[in-house]
């Protein structure tokens, strides 16, 4: 039996990325990226991986998911998160769920420990509660930024669409050593929301979707112009129809664009081990790691390669 060479692609979200938050972000991808790399180079599954990968850029409040989430209208954490096994195209998500720290485990249990594919809210409190999953007080999971910017949203004048321009959902796909592909995507949604607003992260075939025929794939950007177009599918269906990952994300973003106005970002791997990380918004912190080799980038056109042991030893000011 000829054995994968495994692949991990990471994303923390498409939109505009403030300068001083830059480099913070480059090294959270690349952390993420080596560290699910870690799972699948000792023969981990792709699942493993792109859990861990997630749930580092949860922990790390550079990004909108988990602890650095935005506030809804009420000032409030309310997150959405997904995982999806390209094995069998089992799936669990949460939405809206409130004071848990990371919420692609709690998807990851919804998959395995029920029959359902998505718990919501205060339902999904409950089985967080009866699988011993510890509750984070609220403000732990809120920085100060977060709270600022959602105070300057509520000036009369202010114009939160013009923050919705840097989304930081995040996400993760990878295939590992067996060919098994998944993916996994989390996310604090838009800032100032609507209380109860679910977006495209917890809707499977919009915010990911992985199928060991095809691919996985994972999604960001403007979450409602996702789900128009149900885009991790259609990249899927791009790349059935023999497109490289990368026109299919192309050709995607670009069908996104024009019908319904929408900008977003989009990694992907296929199930031969090629990826992709392309975004139609003016950055996206993305990261990847095949054959030792560690790629990442922000801005269109950008990609820093190293290689992944030196990266890992070098300590995250150098990205």
């Amino acid at each position: 039996l000829g054995r994968m060479r495994p692949v991990i692609v990471v994303h923390g979200g498409a939109g505009r990325i403030f300068k001083e938050r830059e480099q913070g972000s480059r090294a959270g991808v690349v952390q993420a990226a080596l560290r699910g790399y870690g799972i699948l180079k000792r023969g981990g599954s792709a699942l493993d991986a792109v859990e861990e990968a997630v749930r580092s850029m949860e922990d790390d409040p550079h990004f909108n998911a988990g602890c650095g989430s935005v506030l809804n209208e009420k000032g409030e954490v309310e997150m959405d998160a997904i995982i999806m096994d390209g094995k069998n195209l089992a799936s669990g998500a949460v939405s809206a769920v409130k004071c848990i720290a990371n919420p692609v485990k709690l998807a990851r249990l919804v998959m395995e420990k029920t029959k359902h594919m998505l718990l919501t809210d205060h339902g999904a409190q409950l089985f967080a509660q009866a699988m011993g999953v510890p509750e984070t007080p609220g403000e732990k999971l809120i920085t100060e930024r977060s709270r600022e910017r959602w105070k300057k949203n509520l000036e009369p004048d202010s114009n939160p669409e013009e923050f919705q321009k840097d989304l930081g959902t995040v996400g993760a796909v990878a295939i590992d050593s067996e060919g098994n592909v998944a993916c996994a995507t989390s996310t604090g949604g838009l800032s100032n929301k609507l209380v109860g607003r679910v977006g495209d992260t917890a809707c499977i075939g919009s915010g990911g979707y992985a199928d060991n025929h095809s691919g996985a794939t994972s999604t960001t950007g403007h979450g409602e112009s996702i789900m128009k177009v149900v885009l991790a599918r259609l990249i899927l269906y791009h790349m059935e129809q023999g497109m490289s990952p990368e026109m299919a994300a192309d050709t995607a973003l670009e069908y996104m664009k024009t019908r319904v106005g929408g900008l977003g970002g989009i990694i992907v791997v296929s199930s031969s081990g090629e990826w992709a990380a392309r975004f139609s918004t003016k950055q996206m912190s993305w990261a990847a790691v095949k054959d030792d080799e560690l790629h990442y980038g922000i801005y269109a056109g950008e990609r820093h390669t190293k290689a992944a042991d030196e990266a890992l030893t070098s300590g995250s000011e150098r990205f």
